[in-house]
């Protein structure tokens, strides 16, 4: 494996080095006779030292992070009866063997820490109906790293309400829900072993809790454009780039920019950032990673008086969204000088115009064109941002390289039929238009697996539609997605083909309405080698993968090359929803790579893509 960094102990401490305490214990394990690597692994993974049985022959290890995912893999890849033992190896929270002390010491520890001996009469009532229920459908107990996402402990109330929102998921979906639990308690537990801290995952962690705390909207996340939880949000993060050294402003159009000043005046620049605005009832992470990842990276190299060859700029978009007015990429496109100025006249749903609500903010409309940025002068853009997908989830990683953004063909599909008696008409003589949709949307599936690219009808209508009615007409919209813009275009003149004969065959007349044609943006090879060559120092193996959904980076690469590298997201990969997750110790491998990728950085332009 190659030479590489771990996760940091101590501020000083470089991303080539690992912390002392950690890299002594890594260098006795690595040199024990296999007989000692197993039994001090032994109880990493409850009961089962063949997961250490697996990894011995992989020494070296020549990281802490290379050495988690060897163990979990080994348990990925384990045959089903291995997975089903190792998971029933595993006692039930606040369970009879909790209950009479019979657990191991680590369980016992981690049960200890949430509170699960000190529960209620009602909680643990809740609990024994959760176990029960929970045998019952799957066959063995509900495993949950209790420690959470931080380390530091769920709430009872946290640990009933993922366990009765898992006791509602499919047999094979809950058990390699049951797996990657498992592995997140054996990631701490390795921690604990090696004395492994973080240097920036909880600080991340912490500050997307601070800013979660702002929000338009009771009991949920929603923070749009210029609202005051958004206005607040961009105080807190002028703040946090002002202690990392950074000189900040909050510009025309609501960005928060920090520049953390290189080595030499005049420098060029190299922008880095994502944003802080959400979706309706979202998650915490969705942007905000991509600029408090950033902040967290550069308040340490302030720390240590380190100055890079090039200035860097984070850039903390202030509406990507697009929630309030409808109008997405607001900040990037300021950025890149096509904001639209046309657009300051549009209202909000409280009939507030976007030209009176900067002004209620305090800022200048028209110095939203200076805002735009010389190509001439950045170096490249980079944005660290959740996957919202579950590729790296299945893959064991923490972290990816994204190859491009896909570009996207949106339309909406009219079906014109006959609508009739549902009781008199016979089947062999209708003109069902609500059956072309339903084979239409098969072909769309078919069509799409077999090409590489994704395809979505989102939307179904049967307009006037009736239990006892043929559906006469129904409208349906379309969303094709692919990296490669000639594979989409080609994809889409094929599904319209195939819809006109499936249309004829049916006697169902059809025409389709244009809504968007968003070209690929593709990463550019130098910055996504830089991103790789810092996976890799860090013995990580290195994943490419495509991005499905739009970003400030898809804007920004109509100005200068761009990358992007992806964080695994939890929960099954979802997004959008306050069920996005994030783990401190995924957020420490980025940040490491994020940094490694900065000291690594060449400035020379890309080769053409």
């Amino acid at each position: 494996m190659p030479s590489s960094a771990t996760l940091s102990n101590t501020p000083s401490a470089s991303s080539a080095s690992l912390p002392s305490a950690c890299a002594r214990k890594l260098a006795q394990l690595n040199a024990a006779s296999s007989a000692e690597f197993i039994a001090q692994l032994s109880t990493i993974y409850e009961h089962s030292p063949w997961v250490a049985e697996k990894v011995v022959s992989l020494r070296p290890f020549d990281s802490l992070v290379s050495l988690k995912y060897a163990m979990q893999r080994a348990v990925m890849l384990a045959g089903s009866e291995a997975q089903l033992a190792l998971i029933r190896a595993h006692p039930e929270l606040a369970g009879k063997a909790a209950m009479a002390g019979e657990l191991g010491a680590e369980s016992t520890g981690e049960q200890a820490l949430v509170g699960l001996n000190l529960c209620s009469a009602e909680e643990f009532a809740t609990l024994h109906r959760l176990n029960h229920d929970y045998n019952a459908k799957f066959g063995f107990p509900f495993i949950l790293a209790v420690k959470g996402d931080h380390g530091r402990g769920l709430t009872r109330q946290e640990i009933i309400a993922s366990f009765e929102r898992r006791l509602q998921l499919q047999p094979d979906v809950e058990m390699l829900e049951c797996l990657r639990q498992i592995g997140r308690i054996a990631e701490m537990r390795l921690n604990a072993l090696f004395e492994n801290q973080y240097e920036f995952g909880l600080w991340i962690m912490d500050r997307a809790e601070e800013l979660a705390r702002y929000s338009d909207d009771e009991g949920m996340l929603t923070c749009a454009w210029l609202t005051p939880a958004h206005r607040t949000c961009a105080a807190l993060l002028k703040t946090w780039m002002q202690e990392a050294g950074m000189e900040v402003t909050i510009d025309a159009v609501g960005n928060v920019v920090g520049r953390y000043r290189g080595a030499a005046a005049g420098a060029k620049t190299l922008i880095t950032g994502s944003h802080f605005d959400t979706v309706r009832n979202g998650g915490k992470y969705d942007g905000r990673l991509g600029v408090l990842l950033p902040i967290a990276v550069l308040q340490a190299l302030h720390a240590r008086g380190e100055r890079l060859p090039f200035d860097v700029e984070v850039v903390a978009f202030a509406d990507e969204e697009g929630v309030r007015y409808q109008s997405t990429f607001l900040g990037s496109k300021a950025l890149i000088g096509e904001f639209d100025l046309s657009l300051l006249e549009k209202t909000d749903g409280q009939g507030i115009s976007m030209r009176q609500a900067l002004q209620d903010a305090g800022l200048d409309a028209a110095a939203i064109p200076a805002i735009a940025r010389k190509a001439d002068q950045v170096l490249g853009f980079v944005e660290v941002h959740i996957e919202q997908g579950p590729v790296l989830l299945q893959q064991d990683l923490a972290v990816g390289v994204v190859t491009a953004i896909a570009g996207c063909s949106r339309y909406l599909l009219h079906l014109e039929g006959q609508a009739g008696h549902a009781g008199t008409t016979p089947m062999a003589m209708r003109r069902d238009a609500a059956c072309a949709a339903a084979e239409i949307i098969l072909m769309i599936e078919a069509r799409c697996q077999q090409a590489g690219l994704v395809g979505t009808v989102g939307q179904l209508q049967v307009p006037g539609g009736s239990v006892n009615v043929i559906p006469g007409g129904c409208t349906l919209s379309l969303d094709i997605r692919s990296g490669d813009d000639a594979l989409r275009r080609h994809a889409v003149e094929e599904i319209f083909e195939a819809v006109r004969t499936i249309c004829a065959r049916r006697r169902i007349h059809f025409h389709h309405q244009p809504l968007l044609e968003q070209a690929a943006a593709s990463c550019a090879p130098s910055l996504m080698r830089g991103f790789e060559q810092a996976i890799a120092r860090l013995a990580l193996p290195v994943l490419q993968l495509p991005s499905g959904v739009g970003h400030d980076a898809m804007c920004v690469a109509k100005l200068t090359d761009i990358a992007m590298l992806f964080v695994r997201c939890g929960n099954g990969g979802i997004s959008h929803n306050p069920l996005e997750s994030l783990n401190a110790d995924d957020a420490e491998i980025a940040a490491q790579v994020f940094l490694d990728f900065l000291r690594h950085f060449e400035f020379n332009k890309d080769e053409s893509v």
